[in-house]
């Protein structure tokens, strides 16, 4: 890939594509060059190098600011991540924030992940990656991260290793309540996306509306097909996986049967664990909690590095 630099992004360039601002300590760039440059978030260690890149994809109708902890610090992925010597990049999907004028349909999921792989690629050309990327995808951002992970991944450079894939909130069937793919309070997708309000500080809800980005029409347009096209997904993917699903998820089927059917379709890969966490629902990392999770979530990384040190001698 040819190398492109990564810039700030400008306060009109943000207001225009529909950015939130970033919180302090977490600069806005651009991935990728040309027409289809896409939006991001990144949020580097004080103490210098990173020891990985975590790459984090935002949901259906959300944004980066969903990994930020927008109304309790101590609930922010970047900030827990940066203090433990990783750099985050918190991606915009294509056709969200500033992609939107030049992909206002979006693109389906899997070309969102060949797209996002081609940025990922220029910036590790000119930005030092650690020992690898490791991908966390929430909801429909874990579908384009599947997808992504599913790539080919040479593993001969750190730019081209991919260490492990963290989902949550992303299953293989939709559940009977989400058939109907509400996208309204009125029509339930409230309970759906949040479960109980305890789960979630005080102001969540308040904040989360900076949040929200409109569904491009292409990927709104995969949402019913998705349960005919996980397994092979899922069989495509090599690295480590970790899955996670709220204790109350209402987004997916998740009894017994189910989540061993998920757990058994990553067939290139050791069967993954599937953990359901207490007093969280769907938005994991807008929750309470969200500490729980993201700690879980690096413990795992820890284990993608070590276990990447030990193949490489």
């Amino acid at each position: 890939m040819s190398a492109a630099p990564t810039e700030s992004v400008a306060t009109a360039d943000v207001t225009a594509a529909g950015h939130d601002a970033a919180p302090g300590g977490v600069e806005q760039i651009v991935l990728g060059h040309g027409r289809h440059r896409l939006g991001a978030w990144r949020a580097e260690p004080a103490t210098g190098a990173p020891r990985s890149v975590l790459v984090a994809v935002h949901g259906r109708a959300m944004s980066p600011g969903y990994f930020a902890g927008p109304v309790a610090p101590h609930t922010s992925l970047l900030a827990l991540a940066t203090s433990l010597g990783h750099t985050v990049l918190a991606v915009e999907r294509p056709g969200y924030g500033l992609s939107r004028a030049a992909l206002p349909h979006g693109l389906p999921l899997a070309e969102q992940a060949l797209l996002l792989r081609r940025s990922l690629a220029d910036y590790a050309e000119l930005h030092p990656v650690g020992a690898g990327l490791f991908l966390l995808g929430h909801s429909d951002g874990g579908k384009t991260a599947l997808h992504l992970a599913g790539e080919p991944w040479a593993g001969a450079t750190p730019a081209d290793r991919l260490l492990g894939l963290d989902l949550n909130g992303c299953g293989w069937h939709y559940a009977p309540a989400a058939a109907h793919f509400p996208d309204t309070l009125a029509g339930g997708a409230g309970e759906l996306n949040w479960g109980p309000l305890r789960l979630y500080p005080g102001g969540t809800f308040r904040a989360s509306r900076a949040l929200l980005r409109e569904v491009p029409a292409a990927e709104e347009a995969e949402t019913g097909r998705w349960p005919a096209r996980f397994p092979a997904a899922a069989a495509r993917v090599r690295c480590p996986v970790r899955l996670t699903f709220g204790a109350y998820e209402g987004w997916w089927r998740l009894d017994r049967d189910e989540l061993a059917a998920v757990a058994a379709s990553f067939t290139g890969t050791r069967r993954p664990a599937v953990e359901r966490l207490p007093e969280a629902g769907h938005n994991l990392s807008l929750g309470l909690a969200a500490p729980l999770y993201h700690a879980r979530a690096l413990a795992f990384l820890e284990e993608c590095l070590a276990a990447s040190s030990g193949g490489r001698g």
